[in-house]
């Protein structure tokens, strides 16, 4: 495995009573870049996810992680190991503050996460390593708030916020912008450019606009396989994808004006 590359699957498989989910997927992610799986609904995405984060075992196929083969892996030894993952519903404790979130988080990767017993001031300790990762997220105003009173997009940030607390080498981002308005999916875009600095980023995303704009490079699955790959220009000329996406045939006429914006950018094969 080159050096170049942080993630790589072989001939991925998985397979549900028949129903093959994920067929002979072969990804390579490379280091530094930021990576969008996209496809239409159904296509096997976040299984591939499941699979990547041991959540689901591979019926065949290979996963290697910096060189090294991390098939057999326990999904809390993934995580240790630099591959932590953002899930499409916001996964914070809503009535914790947007502070003591982030604290929970750190203390998970300091192995702490159940010493009940030690005084309350000792997480204070935490504190200044807390509100940096909330500076680097735009929360430091909201750090006393309850979570649960939070903006969605907010709440979204937080989780950012906690997934850095855990110190990834990979991030993987299930749906980031999921339900947001379109000033959070601007806000929750430049916040994941941001973040990405150090690190790889691999993102399921539906918004094609926010693709567009972050990803380096582009794998497209339908129906649990690979159908092409490549930067945002190259993959939205592709006629097969459009096929995908929209279920017509390359030579029928252009999308209508009254498909969803993203969807036309990727018909028409526009940069957005």
């Amino acid at each position: 495995m080159s050096q170049d590359f942080i993630l790589e699957t072989r001939s991925l498989v998985k397979a549900f009573k028949g129903f093959t989910a994920v067929d002979d997927v072969n990804l390579k992610i490379e280091r530094g870049a930021i990576h969008a799986l996209i496809g239409p609904n159904g296509a096997g995405k976040t299984t591939v996810f499941n699979l990547l984060t041991k959540y689901l075992t591979p019926t065949s196929g290979t996963l290697l992680y910096n060189g090294r083969d991390i098939t057999a892996m326990k999904p809390a030894a993934i995580a240790r190991a630099g591959i932590v993952r953002s899930f499409q519903i916001s996964a914070v404790f809503p009535h914790l503050s947007v502070l003591e979130n982030v604290r929970v988080a750190l203390q998970r990767r300091e192995s702490n996460s159940f010493h009940f017993w030690k005084p309350v001031k000792v997480l204070d300790s935490l504190n200044d390593r807390a509100m940096e990762l909330l500076a680097d997220v735009g929360l430091t105003d909201f750090a006393r708030s309850r979570t649960v009173d939070l903006p969605y997009g907010r709440k979204r940030a937080l989780e950012i916020a906690t997934t850095l607390a855990l110190e990834p080498e990979l991030m993987l981002l299930d749906e980031p912008t999921q339900g947001m308005g379109h000033e959070d999916v601007e806000v929750v875009a430049d916040l994941i450019k941001r973040v990405s600095a150090g690190r790889t980023i691999l993102m399921v995303e539906h918004n094609l606009h926010v693709v567009a704009k972050l990803a380096d490079r582009i794998s497209v699955l339908q129906r649990g396989a690979i159908l092409t790959e490549g930067d945002y220009r190259t993959v939205s000329a592709d006629p097969r994808v459009r096929e995908a996406y929209l279920g017509v045939a390359a030579d029928e006429p252009p999308v209508p004006a009254s498909a969803p914006a993203g969807i036309t950018n990727i018909a028409a094969g526009a940069s957005a």
